[in-house]
């Protein structure tokens, strides 16, 4: 891997031939997907008027979206983004269409959760084929963590876009509006980046193989727990922040205190992002980690407003650099021919770990008290170092597991 020093801009990144089309090919999708699961909140709600509906639905499509994800990202490892997508992508509108009309004529529940379930599965992760497409255009070029930073970048601005843009459109027109919306821009950005044939990576030639299994080496599984750690950190977070602002009896307080980690991350990933580190990459990894862990500290401690909001930006420092090297040490841990199911599979650690964070810290917290949620993200991170520390100390050879 290149030595990260140096001043670069995002300009050089994006004069890669073909980057800066893919690039904003796939930005409607981006927001569509970080749509789609509060979306289905609101549908399934609007019909059953039951949160806990709403939430068991929304749970099954979480659980075969982190399960199929890697599967689908197999078979376009295997075949191909330009031939697989476009099925892909019909596939999963039939579903959410079938889901929808399922919702608006009140099936049971079971029912209900079968079609967020085939949601799910076929949601294709386009964050990990444009991460993809980077890595097989700048494959040794000192630009390519600068590429992921800006993925990272794409990722916190859809997040912060995409629930409040489906909030506003299914409160102020119909649930049903808003899920089609979310729908509509991933099949928008989708074909959009189908149709950038030039920069998609090369399908498996006949005899390579393409198995997960190729997947199972220390540093890999190493990154994937640290990100699963990550995921614990978010969903714990949430639901602390969250039940901070309603003990307080200001609930509308929660968004803005939670929004606040966000901002700071984007700013923090675009400096980041611009240079090139002295650091090896292995001792940045640990160290965004640590401070994400050091960070979470005074969360534990602080109770006034003011105190908790620039307690919340602290952690923000360190995620989008996490992020970015997460990827960077990605790449340069496995085989090209599994790339795309490898940023999968992270993606899929972090949503694994965001519905577990959530789950333990809700249970944590409605026996005692939010600062008893910070704990459980000051754990999440802990274990996130930990595993940090593994994978630095894994040799980039690709070592199966017990050798």
């Amino acid at each position: 891997m290149p030595a990260l020093t140096g001043r670069i801009t995002y300009a050089q990144v994006l004069r890669t031939p073909g980057a800066w089309k893919f690039y904003l090919a796939a930005a409607p999708a981006r927001i569509g997907i970080a749509m789609t699961s509060l979306g289905i909140v609101w549908l399934v709600h609007a019909s059953t008027d039951s949160y806990a509906i709403a939430g068991t639905v929304t749970g099954g499509f979480a659980v075969a979206e982190a399960v199929g994800g890697p599967q689908v990202a197999k078979l376009i490892d295997r075949f191909g983004q330009i031939r697989m997508l476009p099925i892909i992508l019909l596939t999963h509108a039939m579903a959410m269409a079938v889901l929808i009309g399922l919702t608006v004529s009140q099936a049971p529940l079971w029912v209900l959760v079968g079609a967020g379930v085939l949601a799910g599965g076929s949601l294709p992760q386009l964050g990990a084929q444009t991460s993809a497409r980077w890595a097989y255009a700048l494959r040794g070029s000192g630009l390519l963590s600068s590429a992921f930073a800006l993925e990272a970048l794409s990722t916190s601005i859809a997040f912060l876009v995409g629930p409040g843009l489906v909030g506003l459109v299914s409160s102020l027109w119909s649930p049903v509006a808003g899920t089609v919306l979310a729908t509509s821009l991933l099949l928008a950005g989708g074909f959009s980046l189908v149709a950038q044939r030039r920069t998609a990576p090369p399908p498996a030639v006949a005899g390579q193989q393409v198995s997960s299994s190729r997947l199972l080496h220390k540093r890999f599984l190493a990154l994937v727990a640290a990100t699963i750690g990550i995921g614990l950190f978010f969903g714990s977070m949430q639901v602390s922040v969250t039940a901070y602002a309603v003990e307080r009896g200001t609930p509308a307080l929660a968004g803005p205190l939670y929004s606040i980690t966000s901002l700071v991350s984007l700013v923090a990933g675009l400096v980041y992002g611009a240079r090139r580190w002295p650091m090896a990459v292995g001792n940045q990894f640990v160290l965004a980690l640590s401070v994400l862990t050091v960070t979470t500290v005074p969360l534990l401690v602080v109770s006034a407003p003011w105190a908790v909001g620039i307690a919340l930006a602290l952690p923000g420092l360190a995620i989008a650099p996490f992020q970015t090297l997460s990827a960077v040490m990605t790449e340069s841990s496995v085989e090209p021919t599994v790339l795309t199911q490898a940023f999968t599979w992270l993606n899929s650690g972090s949503a694994a770990g965001i519905a577990l964070g959530a789950a333990c810290a809700g249970r944590v917290v409605d026996a005692n008290s939010p600062h008893y949620g910070f704990a459980i993200a000051l754990l999440a991170g802990l274990l996130s170092v930990l595993m940090a520390t593994v994978v630095r100390s894994t040799s980039r050879r690709l070592t199966p597991v017990g050798l």
